[in-house]
């Protein structure tokens, strides 16, 4: 069983820097895709970033690339997300998931069985 647990979300001025982390437990995830999501209250959970565990290849939502880095350390079993230059409309609880394969939609919440508990990021202006 896939465990995730996020860490690192708080308040912070718009400008700032946060990063998130995703601890990864359960499962050798050397044919993972690993997703950061995230939802703003009244809104739908939307793509953040992804990255695939071996190869490294990675993703970002047009809105944040540029600004977001996501990276894996393989000795932690951990995700990292790096926001910097954050804006107001990146406050929202931001979720870490696991998908154990490799499709093009890693887009796609709906690809990924394993979710963490989530953590609120808040940016204020």
């Amino acid at each position: 069983q896939v465990q995730l647990v996020e860490s690192g979300g708080g308040l912070v001025q718009a400008g700032g820097s946060l990063r998130l982390s995703c601890a990864a437990a359960g499962r050798t995830f050397t044919r993972y895709t690993m997703g950061w999501f995230r939802q703003a209250p009244g809104k739908e959970r939307e793509f953040v970033a992804a990255i695939r565990w071996s190869g490294g290849s990675v993703y970002y939502a047009d809105s944040v690339k540029g600004r977001f880095a996501i990276s894996i350390d393989n000795a932690k079993n951990t995700v990292y997300l790096q926001m910097n230059s954050l804006k107001p409309e990146d406050t929202a609880v931001y979720y870490c998931a696991a998908d154990s394969g490799y499709s093009v939609n890693y887009f796609s919440p709906l690809r990924y069985k394993s979710w963490g508990q989530g953590t609120q990021v808040t940016v204020s202006s």
